[in-house]
């Protein structure tokens, strides 16, 4: 092949478990609606900063620290951290990971979330608890669309690796993980139930 590819971005959607998710992530849904009604100062940090919607992220963002339900969310996702950064050639022999972040975000209809980044990470992520028929998924932007110089369009059939974005559908009890420096967005949620995730980031050292 004349032509390749290099300095790709990765990005990891896996099911979180091969069984057993419906009734998980039920009782989850749960607990991060409990989390919401006890959470005052996250829901006055979400109506000035998150309109329509609630996150713990500002205020209750350690979760798996106090909460034995994501904890154990946790020990799950980090094997696939893991898996994650093999695929990535990073070096971790002899180094430790660590989730430094973990955080509910409710989306009812018309909350929506703006384009941003992780900084102080170095892999990041969303595990989808309650994915309603319609729900917007995680939009993600191509790094390199602030360089392009006198670019043309895109072809009407251009390959999706090819677009300067991608938008990864919401699946309730699916994981995807993606290196902390891209930036991402949702878009506003035009359904009429609540798209619940947990999103979280890890260190290491």
């Amino acid at each position: 092949m004349p032509t390749r590819a290099w300095f790709p971005t990765l990005l990891y959607h896996e099911p979180l478990l091969r069984r057993g998710l419906a009734r998980f992530n039920a009782e989850l849904a749960e607990e991060c609606r409990r989390i919401r009604d006890c959470d005052a100062a996250g829901r006055r940090w979400s109506a000035k900063n998150y309109p329509d919607g609630y996150t713990s992220y500002a205020s209750l963002n350690p979760l798996h620290k106090f909460s034995s339900t994501f904890a154990d969310l946790e020990r799950k996702i980090t094997a696939h951290v893991r898996r994650f950064a093999r695929q990535l050639d990073m070096d971790l022999r002899g180094r430790e990971i660590a989730m430094t972040d973990f955080w509910v975000n409710i989306m009812p209809e018309h909350a929506a979330h703006g384009l941003h980044l992780h900084p102080n990470s170095f892999i990041s992520g969303t595990y989808y608890v309650a994915t309603p028929r319609g729900c917007p998924g995680l939009k993600f932007e191509d790094p390199r669309l602030s360089k392009f110089m006198a670019a043309p369009p895109k072809t009407a059939g251009a390959r999706p690796a090819n677009l300067p974005h991608i938008t990864y559908p919401a699946k309730a009890g699916w994981v995807l993980l993606f290196e902390s420096w891209l930036r991402h967005e949702v878009a506003a949620n035009r359904t009429a139930a609540e798209r619940i995730s947990v999103s979280f980031n890890y260190d290491w050292k």
